[in-house]
């Protein structure tokens, strides 16, 4: 599957952002979306993840009651909304595919889109 994330940009600490992660190629109810974030020197983490019926879904708890992954199988969309963001929630954002459960490695998905820029002033 191909993944294409969007909707990254520059918000003030405590605004709002959705990001989109636009799936093709496979059948998108085959996958668990996962949500990952990169910081400048920092390595790769976990943020969300969400299964296909999108009735189990996992956070980070860096980030739990402020954002919400959600998916839209008919469009074949998944998103991320991003309430009261922090000055280090600034950071690439990636939405990954893997088949199978809820998982928070990097290692355990195997498709990858190529990132969208969130950075956050204070």
């Amino acid at each position: 599957v191909q993944l294409q994330a969007s909707g990254g940009g520059l918000v003030q600490a405590g605004g709002s952002l959705r990001l989109s992660c636009a799936a093709s190629g496979r059948t998108f109810t085959d996958y668990t979306i996962g949500w990952f974030r990169q910081a400048p020197g920092k390595e790769r983490e976990f943020v969300a993840a969400i299964t296909w019926t999108g009735r189990d879904i996992n956070y980070a708890d860096s980030v739990k009651g402020r954002f919400t992954a959600s998916r839209d199988n008919a469009k074949n969309t998944a998103y991320l909304q991003m309430s009261s963001l922090k000055p280090e929630d600034t950071a690439v954002y990636y939405c990954a595919a893997r088949r199978g459960s809820l998982h928070r490695a990097t290692t355990a998905f195997a498709s990858w889109g190529q990132g969208t820029q969130v950075t956050v002033s204070s």
